[in-house]
C-alpha cells in the first residue's frame, strides 16, 4: 500500500532527467559535449541568424515584395446618418461631436472621424466631425442642421 501511494503522483515528465553535458568522458557526454567537432555552433558564443535556414534562401528573400503602403495616408473612422439619427433617437442630444461618438461607443479614442451619408437625418442637429462627404453635408443642411468641421 505504502509503495503505490508513494508513487500516484509521479508523472512522465517528473521522471525525465535533464541532460548533463560536460561531464567526463565516462557521461557519454563528455569531450565535445554534444556540439561535434569544430565550426560556429561548436564554440561558445554562437547565434544564428534570425530567419536563417542553413545557407538556403531564405523565406522573406524568396517571397517578393508586393503593393505599396502611402505613410501620409488618413485612415477616418466612417460614421454614417442613420447611425447619427439612431444616437439622436437613443440620447436626444443637440450637438453630435467627438465626446458623444466616444461615450456611445461609435469611435475610439484617437480615431478621426468622417460623416458619410448613408440613411436619412430627420432632427435639426449640429454635427462636429474631422470631415464631411459632400451629400452628408448637403442632408445635414437639408434637416436644418449645421455640419462643422474640426
Amino acid at each position: 500500500m505504502r509503495w503505490i501511494l508513494a508513487h500516484l503522483n509521479r508523472q512522465p515528465v517528473q521522471q525525465k532527467n535533464r541532460k548533463r553535458i560536460g561531464r567526463g568522458q565516462g557521461s557519454g557526454r563528455g569531450g565535445t559535449s554534444t556540439r561535434g567537432h569544430k565550426g560556429a555552433q561548436s564554440r561558445s558564443g554562437y547565434s544564428q541568424k534570425k530567419g536563417f535556414e542553413g545557407g538556403q534562401m531564405p523565406l522573406q528573400r524568396r517571397v517578393p515584395k508586393f503593393g505599396f503602403h502611402n505613410p501620409n495616408r488618413v485612415e477616418y473612422k466612417a460614421i454614417n446618418l442613420d447611425t447619427l439619427q439612431e444616437l439622436i433617437d437613443k440620447t436626444s442630444a443637440a450637438i453630435i461631436d467627438i465626446e458623444v461618438l466616444k461615450q456611445n461607443g461609435l469611435v475610439s479614442k484617437n480615431d478621426l472621424v468622417k460623416i458619410l451619408s448613408r440613411g436619412e437625418l430627420k432632427s435639426n442637429i449640429e454635427v462636429k466631425a474631422h470631415a464631411f462627404s459632400t451629400s452628408a453635408t448637403e442632408a445635414i443642411e437639408k434637416a436644418g442642421g449645421k455640419a462643422t468641421v474640426l
